[in-house]
């Protein structure tokens, strides 16, 4: 059994970054002791700099910040801006920075995928949006994402949770880290929702964000309904999924379509005919870019965050989600989907599996194939994840 949330919270939903950018800047601005930030991508791109500008303003005011990167997803970090922020007095780190582009070592996998950050140990924000434009190019919608902002006693997690990656990414490259902890109190009780902090790693908690998804599940009475980019399920959430349809829940999918990631979005149609047969429903986008990865089950539970349904997020990258027990914020997050689903959204229906070309299935095959030899070269069980 997965620990229980716990109640006090005030949440506020955030679509895309339209939302999210004002929201996490106004919190930059509004700072008086500390801020943490973790992002998988740091783009050097007009959000990027006026995020940027932010920090660095606020640690010239005093305020300790904390910047921790991921060294392949913000491999491309301009030189010129690092040394900026760090002269400015931000504290900048990279969680495993990449050495070789070309490196084979099974650790390059271990990514940093989480979008998580904390104000004065008071506000926190978790979700799936990285420090980039949404803006993908004319003709196209802006990238669909989610992300929440938390008051209440989870954020005390959520300071903890990146306090800790904070000493261990310092540790680990043999770096003397300045950023004195702060052990902020607890926060009060600001709300009536229920909501608890969510990690998966390569420690203690393997599996807890898959376990969270499958009890919530297995528990289902009426309806699913999952938004996720890249959606490669290993067998115990596709049975979990499959069975929930079968005893007469709704089960509804938001995928993207095959523009983004290729290999995985094929591979994740091996498992279609199954799923459709069971009665689950499968809609893909077709908008533009989709990095959504949410849920929510019976109208009264959801989860925001970072991790795929995929095994590069439940295996091997460090992800955070919120979940949450609160029937308003499900039900708006449930609002959100259905708009999406109806505006930018196409049913795959059982005969696009039945009447694929062949040349569709052999692509489809092929990459499912090769996501498992990956896996399995890797070291990381990709037969076992899979079948």
């Amino acid at each position: 059994m997965t620990p229980p949330c716990y109640a006090g919270h005030q949440l506020t939903l955030l679509r895309d970054g339209a939302e999210f950018f004002p929201a996490l800047l106004s919190a930059i601005d509004a700072a008086q002791f500390e801020i943490r930030l973790e992002t998988y991508i740091f783009s050097s791109d007009d959000i990027g700099f006026a995020v940027a500008r932010a920090l660095m303003a606020a640690a010239q005011r005093g305020v300790r910040v904390g910047l921790l990167l991921d060294g392949f997803g913000a491999s491309a970090f301009p030189v010129k801006l690092r040394q900026a922020l760090q002269d400015a007095g931000v504290q900048l780190l990279f969680f495993r920075p990449e050495v070789s582009r070309f490196a084979l070592r099974r650790s390059r996998l271990r990514r940093l995928h989480r979008k998580l950050s904390c104000f004065d140990g008071q506000l926190a924000f978790v979700g799936g949006i990285n420090i980039i434009s949404d803006d993908d190019g004319p003709g196209m919608a802006p990238r669909y994402d989610y992300a929440v902002a938390v008051k209440g006693p989870v954020v005390f997690d959520i300071e903890q949770a990146l306090a800790r990656q904070w000493r261990y990414t310092a540790w680990m490259q043999f770096k003397k880290s300045n950023f004195v902890r702060v052990h902020w109190p607890l926060s009060r009780e600001v709300g009536r929702a229920k909501a608890r902090l969510v990690v998966r790693d390569n420690a203690r908690n393997r599996h807890e964000i898959e376990k969270a998804y499958l009890q919530a599940i297995e528990a289902a009475q009426s309806e699913i309904m999952i938004a996720n980019a890249y959606f490669l399920p290993g067998l115990r959430l596709r049975q979990a999924l499959m069975r929930a349809a079968k005893r007469g829940v709704k089960v509804v999918l938001l995928l993207q379509d095959e523009r983004d990631h290729a290999l995985l979005q094929y591979a994740s149609w091996a498992y279609y005919r199954d799923l459709l047969h069971a009665g689950v429903e499968i809609y893909q986008y077709k908008s533009g870019f989709m990095h959504a990865k949410v849920a929510v089950i019976d109208q009264a539970w959801a989860t925001v965050g970072s991790s795929n349904i995929d095994p590069f997020s439940l295996l091997l990258a460090r992800e955070a989600n919120l979940v949450i027990e609160d029937a308003s914020f499900a039900q708006q997050l449930r609002s959100d989907l259905q708009c999406r689903l109806q505006r930018d959204a196409v049913l795959i229906l059982p005969e696009h599996v039945h009447q694929a070309s062949y040349l569709r299935r052999a692509v489809v095959w092929t990459c499912y194939g090769l996501v498992r030899l990956l896996l399995g070269v890797s070291g990381y069980g990709g037969r076992k994840y899979l079948e």
